[in-house]
């Protein structure tokens, strides 16, 4: 126990504060109760500032001055993205920019141009919508993103859908030649796939935004090249392969662009080709050309190897791929 007791008239709790009359105490008081307050106001942490919002113009105010683009503009795909909510009325500010400065000024320097821009630059306004599609996946892999070929200098975005060079196989076909010409060169060549007469498109064997497959070559499924997609005869698993066409791909026997030879090998004679991989080994009678081998090549019967192997890409019947 406390001593001496405490008396009814002692209390340990302080009086309640009362601030109409205690601020009204003595100077150093109020001094007193004054620094806390400005002490407290100081330690609170103030709201930032916030940036000025960009202002746009609308789409309106571009068509007053680019009249010709805007009337191409409105038959073209990109035109709907005015329609969306986040850029209702504001189509060409989705690529653009906020053009408010530059309707003010009417100077080049106060609006994003992406056909002058950097290619890096551009193609970021592009995969801002288009990253999500399927053939952008593999851009970076691609040789027209490694080296920074932009977006704008095979698509026309302004223009009409048969300026967006991407629905006629000839249009397609000299976009890319203009930049392609050695391969276009052998598609000059007297057995070819019929690319020149419009028949076939580059981009039905080539995904120009890229692919992890070398060359950009697209797939049907898996890792199976793009030529399967017309020549499905000759598309496995088959039960005996020939090695090169599941290893090595077509590219192995035919030049896929062009060839002087005919079937568009890479050689002239069907057994020249053959013997560069299936030489004669010792004195094993296998193909080759040192008689008195079982395939005796002075012989004319056995100069054409596909006479008797003629499942040549692969057989479900036959391990010699006879038949």
């Amino acid at each position: 126990m406390a001593w001496p007791p405490p008396t009814a008239k002692q209390s340990h709790t302080p009086p309640p504060f009362r601030w109409g009359a205690d601020l009204r105490g003595p100077l150093s008081v109020r001094a007193t109760v004054a620094a806390i307050l400005l002490c407290g106001l100081a330690g609170r942490p103030q709201a930032p500032t916030a940036k000025p919002a960009a202002e746009y113009a609308g789409s309106g105010t571009c068509a007053a001055c680019h009249e010709e683009v805007a009337k191409a503009f409105r038959k073209n795909p990109h035109q709907r993205v005015g329609t969306g909510r986040e850029w209702k009325g504001r189509a060409c500010e989705s690529c653009h920019g906020p053009g408010a400065k530059h309707a003010e000024s009417a100077s080049a320097p106060d609006i994003l141009n992406p056909a002058k821009a950097s290619p890096t630059r551009s193609e970021k306004v592009c995969l801002s919508c288009h990253s999500g599609q399927l053939a952008q996946l593999g851009r970076i892999h691609g040789g027209h993103g490694r080296n920074q070929i932009a977006c704008s200098a095979c698509h026309t975005i302004h223009g009409r859908p048969e300026q967006l060079k991407l629905n006629n196989a000839a249009v397609v076909n000299r976009q890319c030649r203009s930049c392609h010409t050695a391969e276009w060169a052998e598609f000059l060549r007297p057995h070819t796939h019929r690319l020149i007469q419009g028949a076939m498109a580059c981009t039905d064997c080539h995904n120009p935004h890229g692919s992890s497959r070398p060359r950009s070559a697209q797939t049907v499924s898996g890792n199976e090249p793009g030529c399967f997609r017309c020549h499905g005869d000759k598309r496995g698993p088959f039960p005996f392969e020939h090695a090169p066409v599941r290893l090595e791909g077509c590219g192995a026997c035919h030049e896929p662009h062009g060839s002087v030879n005919p079937r568009m090998l890479v050689r002239a004679e069907v057994r020249f080709l053959c013997l560069e991989c299936h030489s004669n080994v010792g004195s094993r009678p296998a193909l080759g050309g040192i008689p008195p081998a079982f395939h005796d090549l002075r012989s004319a019967r056995y100069r054409n190897c596909t006479i008797c192997h003629s499942r040549i890409h692969g057989s479900f019947v036959s391990r010699g791929l006879t038949r």
